[in-house]
């Protein structure tokens, strides 16, 4: 299941929501109003299937803790579970039956949690200050389910201290040997076509928080380059880019680019093609579209 754990929490749609959610809360938010401003953001979430349950999850849990469950919200998600909705996610997915029987389990629990009464809310917390994981132009290698190396390229940073995000783009670099910057200046951009993915350019927004934790022993910085093109995280949906840019806490690049060489064995791979250097060179003979 790749980045999609059996538990409720171990999803990156879930951690987005999840860490959005308190990251407004320990604001002094109010959790209603956040929970909205949440959906209308995130509204792209609902439209991807193995994602958007993760989305109403998310919201009742941060609700639950906080003490302010809308009633709305638990019907919904006691919707999603006792018509076996979820479930059905799951098996898309590729799920075994011993999968399915464990996320059963943990669906049931967690309808049983937000059905029950917390004692109290959960404290705000102070906000600490981020700094981002990577420098623009760090080029990251990981190792893949083949056993060849992945690559991916920091191509922007966000020195907000309040979200810190990495710009970072993967390649569809696959090799026996670790990428050399050279490998990294060649090398075409993974293009999705897996799932519901409908020839996604790979660039993403990935915030610090869950890296250290979670993802650090994957990534190694093999080298840097130079990055002449400026990427305003501001531009959620890409204007004037070659790429609408998506945002998680989720460090996956692997698991973006492990799933499409998967899908490739039964599926032709996107006719759609995107090149390091059209993302990171000012060069006058390509245009954006």
């Amino acid at each position: 299941m790749g980045t999609w754990g059996i538990g409720i929490k171990d999803n990156d749609a879930f951690a987005d929501v999840y860490s959005e959610f308190f990251d407004e809360y320990n604001k002094g938010g109010d959790p209603g109003k956040i929970s909205k401003n949440i959906i209308e953001k995130n509204w792209e979430i609902l439209e991807v299937e193995e994602e958007r349950n993760s989305l109403w999850f998310a919201i009742g849990l941060a609700q639950w803790e906080t003490k302010s469950l809308d009633a709305e919200i638990l019907k919904k998600i006691e919707n999603i579970i006792s018509t076996g909705d979820e479930l059905n996610v799951w098996l898309n997915l590729g799920a075994t039956k011993n999968d399915i029987k464990k996320r059963r389990t943990v669906l049931e629990k967690f309808l049983e949690k937000l059905k029950s009464d917390r004692p109290t809310a959960k404290p705000r917390k102070k906000a600490k200050l981020k700094t981002p994981v990577f420098a623009t132009g760090d080029c990251l290698t990981f190792k893949m389910y083949n056993g060849n190396y992945g690559g991916a390229v920091v191509i922007a940073t966000d020195n907000n201290p309040e979200t810190a995000y990495n710009l970072v783009a993967t390649t569809r670099i696959n090799q026996t040997t670790k990428p050399t910057i050279n490998d990294f200046e060649q090398s075409e951009i993974l293009v999705c076509n897996f799932a519901s993915w409908q020839d996604k350019v790979e660039v993403t927004w990935y915030m610090p928080d869950l890296y250290f934790k979670d993802y650090s022993h994957i990534y190694e910085v093999v080298g840097s380059m130079v990055i002449d093109i400026e990427y305003d995280i501001k531009n959620r949906l890409g204007e004037g880019y070659l790429f609408k840019p998506s945002f998680t806490s989720g460090w996956k690049m692997n698991y973006m680019i492990e799933r499409q060489l998967e899908s490739e064995n039964s599926k032709p791979k996107p006719i759609k093609s995107v090149s390091l250097k059209q993302l990171i060179r000012k060069d006058k003979w390509w245009k954006l579209w």
